[in-house]
């Protein structure tokens, strides 16, 4: 099945990777960020030899978002997300794994885990599906 991994942060800039932007990673002592730095690294090429990584993508600024509502028939395009909290979505990542408890694992593993969040989303259908 394939998982969507949804990173949230609240990043003083939206350079990637989103992790190392934050006020929380910048107060870290310098041996800890390199861990999470080499913990970073790992499971990526953990993920990609392991055929479990689909895709990832990281996101611009939310400021260059939109957002698009159509009602009675009328499309109204505003600035942004205007989420409800600071932090927003910052990227992702598709993996293919054999259950929810392997891509929470993997969710776990990213440093965005512990310095903000990220969601684990089943996928149920993609355009390769239609």
């Amino acid at each position: 099945m394939k998982y969507l991994l949804l990173i949230y942060s609240n990043p003083e800039n939206w350079d990637h990777p989103i992790y190392r932007e934050t006020s929380a990673f910048r107060a870290l002592p310098p041996e800890e960020r390199e861990v999470l730095d080499r913990q970073a690294q790992a499971l990526g090429d953990e993920l990609r030899s392991s055929g479990e990584l689909v895709v990832g993508m990281a996101l611009a600024d939310p400021s260059a978002a939109r957002t698009v509502r159509v009602r009675d028939g009328m499309p109204a395009v505003t600035d942004g997300p205007f989420g409800e909290a600071k932090e927003q979505v910052a990227g992702g990542f598709v993996v293919e794994c054999d259950s929810p408890e392997r891509a929470a694992e993997i969710a776990a593993r990213f440093p965005d885990a512990s310095l903000a969040a990220v969601e684990v989303r089943p996928i149920v259908a993609t355009s390769e599906d239609a």
